[in-house]
Parts: structure tokens; sequence; C-alpha cells
């Protein structure tokens, strides 16, 4: 499915900002993106553990991601990133186009989110399925496509690691 058809279905409106491909919140900060469009830059991460359980971890993009704590909030066994295959074969996704958006292609709903509670209430900055460009758009529309999609997402208690 196509995300801006979704965003159009689901009358979410949104910001976009074309830009040169980027794979890391520093390029996006060389490239001044976060300057350009207002929200808060995401940082997501595609993750699975031992027993083959796929998670997708959406926090502040300046915030330090401490899987070890996040495994033992959500009582999960040890997180690890997952591979180039299994991020292309189940989100449709390639490195550096990571984004909470990328659900919309997980037609057998392995991946859950993880969301970390500081996003809510603000825009957000995403990926919409490229990392060509960036959207904002509002965290309870992100969660409008999370249920849309007929996915589920965790709250990560917000704590914030120095």
């Amino acid at each position: 499915m196509d995300i801006f058809k979704l965003l159009e279905e689901l009358g979410i409106k949104f910001q976009m900002l074309e830009h040169a491909a980027v794979y890391t919140v520093e390029e996006s900060r060389r490239l001044r993106i976060f300057e350009k469009i207002s929200g808060q830059p995401c940082k997501n991460l595609f993750l699975r553990n031992k027993r083959g359980e796929y998670f997708l971890l959406v926090l502040p993009a300046d915030k330090r991601a401490d899987l070890k704590l996040v495994a033992k909030l959500l009582n999960l066994p040890r997180l690890s990133f997952a591979s180039e295959e299994e991020l292309e074969k189940i989100l449709g996704l390639h490195t550096g186009a990571v984004t909470p958006l990328g659900i919309i292609n997980d037609a057998q709903k392995k991946v859950r989110l993880i969301i970390d509670a500081e996003l809510q209430g603000k825009n957000l900055l995403l990926h919409p399925n490229r990392n060509t460009a960036t959207i904002s758009l509002a965290f309870e529309d992100l969660t409008k496509i999370i249920f849309r999609s007929e996915h589920e997402y965790f709250l990560l208690p917000s704590r914030r690691s120095k």
C-alpha cells in the first residue's frame, strides 16, 4: 500500500520536505532537515529477540536507545538489531528508511511498535517509507495508522538517558 494514499484515506494532514537521501540522524542534522520542517525528529530501530519476535522502537532522535532497559521494561528476552534482509522482507524498507509508517507493508502483523511516551502529543518527523523525504505528522495520526494496519504498540515510559 502507498503511504500517501493511506494518509489521504484517513484524512491525515502532514507537511513534507523532499531532500537528498539520508541514512542517519546525524546526516539529517548536517542537511539541516530538522530546521526546515517543524516537529520532533525521531530515531527508529528495527529489532528482534531470540524468539523471532520483531519490534520497531521509536524514540526522540537525541535519546540513546538502551535496548537492555527496553527489554526489561517490557518483560522481553534480549533485543538486538534485525538484519537488513529481515527489514526488507517484513517491512519492505531498506537501511536508512526505517520508519513506523513501514508497518503498512507488514501484512503478516509480525512487528510490534514500541514508542517512547515522550513523543505523545507532538508532531513527529518520520520518513514516508523512503529516506529522500521527511514528513511531519501528529502522534495521534500515527496511532490511527497503527490501528488501521491492525498492529499494536507499547508506550515506553519516558526516561531521559544521558
